[in-house]
């Protein structure tokens, strides 16, 4: 039987750059969604030509999946950082992930109106 070692300096660099990736995007996606709000058409005939184009559609999606996964590193460290019973920590682990999921299946029905 190996033994694993389960902490070290390396251990949680791929949450971090998870962290890092996802907030990119985040801000990426925020700048040009600013910019197109101070040229774009005021009104709903506005958002309704934005989101006409798939590429804005997709691009919002994949924000929107970067947004859960970089909730769902934080919300994770917090459940492990103050949550000492395994048990309690597994189950918030569990709904937190049936909650990211849900809003992820919502987010493609709001986009694409499906």
């Amino acid at each position: 039987m190996v033994n694993r070692i389960v902490v070290g300096a390396h251990y949680g660099l791929r949450d971090w750059l998870v962290q890092r990736a996802t907030a990119v995007i985040m801000l990426a996606y925020t700048l040009a969604l600013v910019l197109f709000l101070l040229v774009m058409p005021s009104g709903f005939a506005g958002w309704k030509a934005l989101f006409a184009c798939s590429w804005v559609r997709l691009l919002t999606q994949v924000t929107l999946l970067a947004l859960l996964l970089h909730a769902w590193v934080g919300v994770r460290d917090i459940w492990m950082d103050y949550v000492k019973p395994v048990g309690v920590r597994l189950v918030l682990h569990v709904l937190t992930i049936l909650w990211l999921v849900s809003c992820f299946i919502y987010s493609v029905k709001v986009v694409w109106g499906l």
